[in-house]
């Protein structure tokens, strides 16, 4: 195996772990969109930090993504108290609003700058090797998108480990754990912008459409073969893994798209769950 392709899979896994642990409180809440409407969500935080700075560095466009991103969990909570919608509908009208003033921003305000959904929106997995870290004497550290990924895994891990408890009542018994005195506004917010920050993070290295599919596809999986939350996470993140890994030799043997392939491979997962599941209900029935 070549160290582009180690590179690849290694990226594709820890951020598929990452997501994946998210995703089964996601898919748990009834939530599992969520990721979707972040990342189409953030495009007009990125064209106006490009408004405001001139510029279209990494940085500056992901503190804009993640400003935009946070704002767009507050307002799918806004309009889900407040004005009582469900939760789709929600995510549905919060993401098309925002989306559609960033596409505005974009033909309005940036004239003829290269800046448009696709080039600040979308990233490739495929295009991790090619951004290297090096060391002052030149020694290659790795790709950053396999240091940020991993950075990542370690934020969402300690985040989980650390407040399991409060987001296992929230999730399953909001009201038990107003009972208990426990804040389910702040266990909500906080892990709404963790997932809003997973989101804006990784869809720069691996893709909008790839980050979705981590978020909900492992988690509705192992969602279908148990029912405990902690089996639940260590399944969800075992085929969120499994996705990225067998993906790659899935497109280099096909010679396609990465992301394609590993989303492929997720789903097929996910198909022989259910046929598991659907046999296993049928055979105890």
């Amino acid at each position: 195996m070549s160290s582009a392709g180690f590179y690849i899979m290694a990226t594709g896994a820890v951020i598929a772990a990452a997501c994946a642990l998210l995703g089964s409180f996601l898919v748990l809440r009834k939530m599992a969109m969520v990721g979707d409407a972040v990342s189409h969500a953030v495009l007009p935080g990125i064209v106006l930090a490009f408004l405001i700075s001139g510029s279209r560095g990494n940085l500056i466009m992901l503190v804009g993504a993640a400003i935009t991103g946070v704002l767009t969990t507050v307002l799918i909570e806004l309009l889900h108290k407040k004005a009582r919608l469900q939760e789709d509908a929600s995510i549905g009208i919060t993401f098309t609003w925002l989306f559609a003033i960033g596409v505005i921003l974009i033909s309005s305000f940036t004239g003829q700058v290269d800046l448009d959904q696709d080039c600040v929106l979308y990233g490739e997995i495929a295009y991790v090797p090619l951004d290297l870290l090096y060391t002052s004497s030149g020694t290659v550290l790795g790709p950053r998108a396999l240091w940020v990924g991993g950075g990542l895994l370690l934020l969402v891990v300690i985040f989980v480990l650390v407040g399991f408890r409060g987001l296992k009542i929230s999730t399953f018994n909001p009201e038990y754990a107003k009972a208990l005195g426990i804040s389910t506004a702040f266990w909500h917010f906080s892990f709404m912008g963790l997932v809003s920050l997973t989101t804006v993070v990784s869809f720069e290295s691996v893709g909008a459409i790839l980050i979705v599919a981590l978020l909900v596809v492992p988690a509705a999986t192992a969602y279908l073969l148990t029912h405990r939350l902690k089996a639940m996470l260590l399944l969800a993140v075992l085929f969120g893994v499994l996705a990225s890994v067998g993906g790659y030799y899935l497109a280099a043997a096909l010679n396609g798209s990465i992301a394609g392939a590993m989303v492929t491979v997720a789903g097929i997962l996910f198909l022989l769950a259910f046929g598991y599941s659907r046999w296993e209900n049928s055979r105890k029935a």
